[in-house]
C-alpha cells in the first residue's frame, strides 16, 4: 500500500488536472507497486475533495463491463466511479467540449434505484427489485491521467475515467422490457459509428450494477435510493471533436442528441 501522503498528493494532482483540463504521467509507472486497493484510495479522497468544494454525489458509473470495452482498453476487470450532480445534462444539451480531455462517448443503461442496495451478497434479482427505472444514457469519457499503457490502477484512480452523461430517451420498468436486447445505433454527425446489444455488459445490464453493490460493501458502503447507476458500454468508446453532433437511437426506447461546442 502507498504512504497515505503518497493517496494524498496523487488525488490533489487529479484535482489540479481536472480543473485544468490536462493530463498527468501514468501512476503506474511513477508507482509500479500501486495496488487496485491504493487507487481506490486515490478516488475516495478525491471525490471527498469534490464534495468538500460543494459537488453532489448522485450516483456511481461502472466501467470495462464488456469484451468491447476491455479489448479497446486492455484491461479485464471492471472498475467504478462517482458521479456528481454537476456532470449530468439533459437530451439535446450543447456541451462545452473544453470541459473535458480526450473526450469519448459510450452507450449506456442507467438504473435509477427506488430502493437502496448493498453487498456483499446482491444479486440480479436485488438489482431488478431495487430498481425504479431504467433510461437510455450516454456517458462522457475524460481522462486526467495519459491515455497510452493505462493499467486498472490508473483507470480506477482517475474516476474510472468519468467526464459526464446525458441523459433521454424514454424511462422503462425492468419488467417492461427484456433489457438484455435493448439495442443502439452510435452516429457522428449522421454517419454510423458504433452499434451494440445490452446484453454485451456480462449478459445482462444489470449484472454490473449487483457487481458494483457487492464491490462497495468490500469498501464499506452500499447503493442508495435515487442513486442513477451507469451500467456499463455497450460499445467501443467513440471520439469526438469540438462540434460534433453524437445522436443514439434506442429503437423503442427513444434517442439523445447531444453536440460538443
Amino acid at each position: 500500500m502507498l504512504d497515505q501522503s503518497v493517496i494524498e498528493e496523487i488525488a490533489d494532482e487529479l484535482v489540479a488536472a481536472g480543473r485544468t483540463r490536462s493530463t498527468v504521467p501514468l501512476l503506474s509507472v511513477r508507482y509500479p507497486g500501486m495496488t487496485v486497493d491504493d487507487a481506490y484510495a486515490v478516488q475516495s479522497l478525491w471525490k471527498e475533495r469534490g464534495i468538500a468544494a460543494g459537488r453532489r454525489l448522485v450516483g456511481r458509473k461502472i466501467g470495462l463491463t464488456s469484451k468491447v470495452m476491455q479489448v479497446a482498453t486492455g484491461i479485464t476487470e471492471p472498475d467504478y466511479g462517482v458521479i456528481f450532480g454537476d456532470e449530468v445534462y439533459e437530451n439535446g444539451s450543447s456541451i462545452r467540449f473544453d470541459s473535458f480531455s480526450n473526450v469519448r462517448i459510450e452507450v449506456e443503461l442507467a438504473f435509477v434505484l427506488g430502493k437502496p442496495l448493498s453487498g456483499p451478497n446482491c444479486t440480479l434479482f436485488d438489482v431488478l427489485d431495487a430498481t425504479d427505472y431504467v433510461v437510455p444514457a450516454l456517458e462522457i469519457l475524460s481522462s486526467r491521467i495519459e491515455m497510452a499503457g493505462r493499467t486498472i490502477v490508473d483507470t480506477i484512480s482517475d474516476n474510472a475515467a468519468m467526464g459526464g452523461m446525458v441523459l433521454g430517451g424514454i424511462p422503462v420498468k425492468v419488467g417492461d422490457i427484456d433489457l438484455r436486447w435493448v439495442s443502439a445505433l452510435l452516429y457522428r454527425n449522421q454517419t454510423i459509428e458504433e452499434s451494440g446489444v445490452a446484453a454485451a455488459v456480462l449478459n445482462h445490464p444489470a449484472a454490473g450494477v449487483f457487481w458494483l453493490a457487492n464491490k462497495l460493501a468490500q469498501h464499506g458502503t452500499s447503493l442508495e435510493a435515487g442513486e442513477i447507476i451507469l451500467a456499463g458500454s455497450f460499445t467501443r468508446p467513440m471520439w469526438v471533436e469540438r462540434g460534433d453532433t453524437v445522436h443514439a437511437d434506442y429503437g423503442p426506447l427513444g434517442a439523445i442528441t447531444c453536440r460538443f461546442e
